[in-house]
């Protein structure tokens, strides 16, 4: 694009507005994490849900309003004077309010803050199964990554070779058949490189679903380690750190708080609640006060059903939680085992695979280029070498996916 001379200050600024829409840096798994929580509009829902339960906490520690009744007495129903039919009417205004006995409405307070840290913990759990799904995107985008990288560098490589090869052609070194049969061969290696782009283009649509964001797919990059380290982790501390972080142990272990809470309640809405109430008359010339109090007689319904039902909700909530321990263990237990296979398969492939196949194609390579090995032997060993890398690659990817259902299982990273 050409500019004239008083407008290349402003094209040179608008292609740098461009390039840094259009081209972003390549974002960090905190980053990623960072977007996600602020876009994803499940987690923003939950929080609005927790904000809902947070106001029942003030509807629940409301004290009962107190009621204003006016009581019209003594009309004359034969009045001497028509004009004057209300003229001695007793208007007695009372006032009477209800007293809560048993701390009825701090145990609902209560009640009701042990519902709001179960919801608040649900939230954390939701959070904590979403960002396995994230990274697990995020996992699968670095290697697609990896994928492209390396069907690009074999691709490249085996272009170098067929160069080689034809120049050994034109010397009278292969025949021309030989020299077809290797640039044939070249079609596998296009085929990895398309391959790899569009389950690369299909990893990051799928992030950016994840994380809500709109912006388009060939301007965003991911960035990370991918491989593998060694960890020294133990069972039986996985255990117990799962046990103290799981979010939905800590839920469970609100709803048994709550059940006691619900329990002391129903108890309490069992009693009896006096209504006490002052009434002012006007009798004559004197102004009287009266007082008055109303005891509801608790003889049929006291409360027993709820009282029943919150004693059954505690061992409900009390089998619940035994239930999800077991469940802790099994899924900590698994994934564990996963992790530690996964890495058993790794280690020979650092030690000794990817080295191995890296020597046999490039010795292959050479004594082929000097007519000392068979068109079979070299394409073997190239189809060895990008099987081996391949495998590696797959491996790494299948370790970091364990790791992330190692920290889902334990309820926080414990493999960053």
């Amino acid at each position: 694009m050409r500019c004239p001379t008083w407008r290349a200050l402003a094209c040179i600024a608008f292609g740098s507005f461009s390039v840094s829409v259009f081209a972003q840096s390549p974002l960090t798994w905190t980053e990623i994490r960072e977007r996600f929580r602020r876009n994803n509009p499940s987690l923003l829902a939950g929080q609005t849900f927790v904000e809902e339960s947070r106001a029942n906490e003030i509807t629940a520690s409301l004290r009962p309003n107190p009621e204003l009744s006016l009581i019209a007495d003594q009309f004359r129903l034969f009045h001497p004077n028509p004009l004057q039919p209300f003229q001695n009417t007793q208007i007695t205004p009372t006032i009477t309010e209800l007293w809560e006995r048993r701390r009825k409405r701090q145990l609902r307070t209560e009640s009701a803050r042990f519902a709001t840290s179960i919801v608040q913990a649900d939230l954390t759990d939701q959070e904590r199964q979403l960002t396995f799904a994230l990274r697990d995107a995020f996992i699968r985008t670095l290697q697609a990554k990896s994928l492209v990288e390396l069907a690009e560098a074999n691709l490249g490589y085996y272009d170098k070779v067929i160069g080689v090869n034809r120049e050994r052609y034109k010397a009278g070194d292969v025949s021309k058949i030989d020299l077809a049969r290797v640039e044939l061969q070249r079609v596998q290696f296009e085929t990895d490189v398309v391959n790899a782009r569009v389950n690369l283009r299909t990893a990051k649509i799928g992030l950016l679903a994840l994380m809500n964001e709109r912006q388009p797919v060939d301007g965003f990059d991911v960035t990370g380690d991918f491989d593998f380290h060694e960890h020294i982790l133990l069972l039986d501390e996985l255990r117990q750190d799962a046990i103290a972080t799981r979010p939905d142990m800590k839920s469970a272990a609100g709803a048994i708080e709550k059940a006691h809470s619900d329990y002391r309640l129903a108890w309490a809405n069992g009693s009896t609640d006096p209504i006490a109430g002052v009434e002012y008359q006007r009798t004559g010339p004197d102004n009287t006060l009266g007082l008055n109090v109303t005891i509801p007689l608790r003889i049929f319904d006291r409360n027993q059903g709820e009282k029943a039902r919150t004693s059954l909700e505690i061992r409900r909530s009390e089998q619940l939680r035994e239930s999800l321990v077991a469940g802790i263990y099994r899924d900590v237990d698994s994934a564990y085992a996963t992790f530690d296979s996964v890495i058993g398969l790794l280690r020979p492939y650092r030690s000794q695979y990817l080295q191995q196949s890296k020597e046999i194609r490039d010795s292959i390579e050479y004594a082929f280029s000097k007519g000392a090995a068979s068109l079979l032997d070299f394409l073997d060993a190239q189809k060895s070498y990008r099987d081996t890398q391949l495998n590696y690659r797959n491996l790494i990817a299948s370790y970091l996916s364990a790791a992330n259902q190692l920290n889902l299982a334990v309820g926080r990273e414990v493999i960053p």
